[in-house]
């Protein structure tokens, strides 16, 4: 059975995506590790929390939308594989809301991760016109992207524990400080 959602958790959803975007943004903006942003995991974040889940799917397509206005373009193709690859995590994010606890977040993120790599490196392949485009070519370009794979997965699931971290510290932050040591 479906919860009953309020006009008021749709504004509170309304803010949390607001927040995320922004923070998203300006994250691809400032300086970072190759590979390492909080895109995908305030997807997973936003699709495992929302309210209204379908909202989730705002956050990584207007977070690279805006961020890419200043960043320095790729292919337009590329650009839009990567949007859509990011909405993965917040359809893996609706998923995983069967399960509790950390081990389907992970598993969740995980698979986002990977699937980021094989789609947006396919997309640079076919669009970018950096590798032949033949068989040995994608090799080549999957092989040449291989040092951020690691950063990526790394990457997606510290900005997971910190999104769910800050999360479950807001919810029990308040009674854990109440508790005598």
């Amino acid at each position: 059975m479906q919860p009953t959602r309020t006009r008021s958790d749709l504004w509170m959803d309304l803010a949390l995506v607001a927040f995320l975007i922004g923070f998203d943004v300006t994250a691809r903006i400032l300086p970072h590790v190759p590979g390492v942003w909080p895109v995908a995991a305030s997807a997973l974040f936003a699709g495992r929390m929302l309210r209204w889940p379908l909202l989730s799917l705002i956050v990584p397509v207007g977070a690279v939308a805006l961020s890419n206005l200043v960043l320095p373009g790729d292919h337009w193709a590329v650009l839009a594989t990567v949007a859509v690859a990011l909405c993965v995590p917040a359809l893996l994010g609706m998923l995983a809301r069967r399960w509790q606890g950390a081990a389907p977040t992970a598993a969740a993120m995980i698979a986002s991760s990977l699937v980021f790599f094989a789609v947006t490196n396919f997309a640079v392949w076919a669009f970018d016109g950096l590798y032949p485009m033949t068989a040995q070519g994608l090799v080549q370009c999957y092989i040449a992207a291989l040092p951020f794979l690691d950063r990526t997965v790394f990457g997606d699931l510290a900005w997971s524990a910190a999104f769910f971290g800050g999360a479950w510290l807001v919810l029990h932050g308040p009674a854990l400080a109440k508790r005598p040591l």
